[in-house]
């Protein structure tokens, strides 16, 4: 399988002739295999809107705390560079990290990576027009580098990477979708038992939904 993204965390550059949208037999390609210190996530939404009009919402990393989970701040430093901060809502625990857009093809895809920094990763996001011109296919690809990096994310966020990639896709298609973002916080409901307690664990249930346009508005 060709890997949209290659080398070390902190010194790769992505390809740009490869996609995070490679096809084998009619599926999308599984993400590459954990290993070497890194581990992969790769995950997809359809959402029903233009590749033009998704591609400029990702652009604009000033509003990924608008969808992202626990990133309590981005700061534009730069055409191509960016500041974020990652923050626990229930405690001053926060990581704080550089980042780079690598490549940029409008309306197509973007490609980055993290630099001087708390956190190790490297991403490309694809935007591919859906048969029947029905939305848009989004195709998210991204890199984690193993150790204590992660683990810090792991500890901050309640998920682990791999989770959070999935839950953040989920959260821009919501607010691309609709400008909201359904949240189960503060909603009633009886006892869950034992069972219950450990799926409210495992699937990060306690981990704070992303504020949507709410934000804009506060």
């Amino acid at each position: 399988m060709e890997r949209a993204i290659t080398g070390k965390a902190h010194v790769e550059q992505a390809s740009a002739s490869s996609t995070v949208g490679t096809i084998s037999n009619g599926h999308y390609a599984p993400p590459p295999a954990d290993g070497d210190g890194k581990q992969w996530v790769r995950t997809s939404a359809l959402v029903l809107r233009s590749p033009s009009e998704l591609f400029s919402l990702w652009r604009d990393v000033e509003k990924a705390a608008l969808w992202q989970e626990q990133i309590a701040d981005v700061r534009v430093t730069g055409p191509k560079t960016s500041h974020w901060v990652m923050a626990s809502g229930d405690s001053d625990k926060r990581i704080e990290w550089d980042s780079e857009i690598l490549n940029e093809e409008p309306g197509k895809r973007i490609s980055w990576r993290s630099f001087d920094g708390d956190s190790g990763n490297v991403g490309e996001v694809v935007f591919e027009t859906a048969p029947g011109d029905r939305g848009t296919i989004v195709t998210v690809l991204q890199e984690f580098r193993k150790g204590k990096l992660a683990s810090a994310w792991e500890t901050l966020t309640g998920r682990s990477p791999k989770q959070a990639v999935t839950e953040n896709l989920r959260h821009f298609k919501a607010l691309a979708e609709t400008g909201e973002i359904p949240r189960t916080q503060g909603q009633p409901h009886g006892p869950r038992g034992t069972i219950g307690k450990a799926k409210k664990s495992l699937y990060g249930e306690t981990v704070v939904t992303p504020p949507g346009t709410q934000k804009i508005a506060s």
